[in-house]
């Protein structure tokens, strides 16, 4: 099984880097992991709606160039579906049966993802109705990775 993150941005912090190479880490117990990242656009604090869209668009054609027609898509956006730490391991280990060897995560970035970033994905998740920074969202995905492929062999995780 492969997992890919296909990103907007980079992390520039360390806190972020050091918890995302933790789980990065963790995973590769479990499955082979890619996290690409593509160039984020300059925004302006207040972007007018045309200024928005394009700026979303750039976005989404450096994303869409990176992932692949054979993988199995998800956007992660605040409309799409919830799951219990539970239900997602079960998620993940329905997709992983399905046939889908190759999975595709797209976090976008500041102003979230593009049109046809969204009519690419198969699905959209939601890890809350909240909006997190995508370097956080970042390490939230990796953690619940991590923690959906401990649940799915039985093994201890933290509740």
């Amino acid at each position: 099984m492969t997992i890919r993150i296909c990103c907007v941005g980079r992390l520039k912090e360390r806190y972020w880097r050091d918890a995302a190479a933790e789980y990065q880490k963790r995973l590769g117990h479990y499955a082979k992991l890619e996290i690409i990242e593509v160039m984020d656009e300059s925004t302006i604090e207040a972007p007018s709606d045309r200024e928005r869209e394009q700026i979303l668009a750039r976005e989404a054609d450096r994303l869409l160039a990176k992932i692949s027609s054979s993988e199995y898509c998800i956007a992660l956006a605040i409309d799409g579906r919830s799951f219990s730490s539970e239900s997602f391991a079960g998620y993940l280990d329905q997709k992983m049966t399905g046939g889908a060897s190759r999975i595709c995560f797209v976090i976008g970035g500041s102003l979230g993802l593009g049109r046809a970033v969204l009519d690419r994905a198969q699905e959209k998740i939601s890890f809350s109705q909240m909006t997190f920074p995508h370097q956080l969202m970042r390490v939230i995905l990796l953690e619940q990775v991590y923690r959906g492929f401990r649940i799915m062999r039985g093994e201890p995780y933290h509740k």
